[in-house]
């Protein structure tokens, strides 16, 4: 048993010096993040849509979806802020398999982790600057924030890192909104939990130097459904389980903007990618039901893709997901036209 140092990795200031955003998208990126962080602080009346790809695994299949999801954000710009998934890193439960984009630039080739610093970069790169969207990424490697931060739009803390220290800790000096998903098992205040590390101040060690923060006060909610102790799967986005959230966060007036997104694929689809659109309907009704549920809720996280569905590495049909199942473009373009209809 041993751990081989193979090679010394570029620092995220050399990377991004390599392949830097423009000054015009540093520009825009301004009034996107406080039209961003005014959703999550409730001021203002729009919904947040995190939507695209579970794993952004083709750069040119990831463009296409970009070009058409900047014609659809131009269409609801009214009532929808869009930021773009574009996930570069894909957690596996027993560590083994496809990690994303960052540990193999190509599916079906060995893991490169220099090319895939690089990679991740490029792509994340090429949506901002050809369509205007920002972008959303995991931040399943606390250490890699800073390689994206001057794109990325809105961060999540998915479920098996939510407990972590680091990525709390990092959470807090991070400067747009991040969402803390529920844990696997479920347990809202765990979810809570971080959500509170990461509103206050903090000081850590991060990348051989000792950070502190100021806190993030659009720390937030995702509610992603759970998996039961029976090993089944079970949803958190009814009715019963929002109105116990929000009356979570009026139990301890510590917290800061309280909110929530929905994430209606995972453990609140069964991984049933079609059940997206109900997930959205039912929530809406919740929302439109009860004034404390419309006072917590933010907007919806979507897996959607090209193609409906998913495929295994190798496939060969563009725009199908090589990992969990997506919910397809028309679909989604229907489905963002519908909801902000009802909003």
């Amino acid at each position: 048993m041993s751990a081989t140092f193979k090679r010394r990795l570029p620092i995220p200031k050399e990377i991004k010096a390599e392949m830097p955003l423009s000054v015009a998208s540093a520009e825009r990126k301004k009034a996107v993040d406080e039209e961003v962080a005014a959703i999550i602080k409730g001021e203002s009346p729009k919904k947040l849509l995190i939507v695209g790809p579970c794993s952004a695994d083709n750069e040119d299949a990831v463009l296409e979806y970009a070009s058409r999801l900047a014609k659809a954000q131009d269409e609801v710009k009214d009532k929808i802020q869009i930021v773009m998934r574009v996930y570069t890193n894909k957690p596996r439960t027993k560590g083994t398999g496809y990690k994303g984009l960052l540990h193999q630039p190509d599916p079906e080739g060995a893991p490169d982790l220099l090319a895939g610093l690089k990679a991740i970069r490029h792509m994340h790169l090429r949506v901002v600057e050809e369509t205007g969207l920002f972008t959303a990424d995991e931040m399943l490697y606390p250490e890699n924030d800073r390689f994206l931060n001057d794109m990325l739009a809105y961060v999540a803390v998915g479920a098996r890192s939510v407990e972590d220290q680091q990525h709390r800790l990092v959470a807090s000096g991070i400067e747009v909104p991040v969402g803390m998903k529920n844990p696997t098992g479920g347990s809202m205040s765990v979810m809570l939990n971080s959500v509170y590390a990461a509103q206050h101040p903090q000081t850590f060690i991060y990348r051989n130097w000792e950070v502190e923060t100021t806190g993030n006060p659009l720390a937030h909610c995702i509610l992603r459904g759970y998996k039961g102790l029976d090993d089944i799967n079970y949803p958190n986005y009814h009715y019963e389980y929002l109105e116990r959230l929000a009356a979570a966060y009026e139990d301890d007036k510590n917290y800061q903007n309280p909110a929530v997104i929905i994430d209606t694929n995972h453990d609140n689809s069964g991984k049933r990618p079609l059940e997206q659109i109900r997930i959205c309907s039912e929530v809406l009704d919740s929302v439109a039901r009860n004034k404390d549920i419309a006072k917590l809720f933010r907007g919806f996280m979507i897996e959607s893709y090209l193609e409906d569905g998913n495929q295994p590495i190798g496939g060969g049909v563009f725009g199908r997901s090589i990992t969990d199942p997506c919910l397809g473009w028309d679909k989604t373009n229907r489905l963002i036209h519908d909801m902000a209809d009802r909003l």
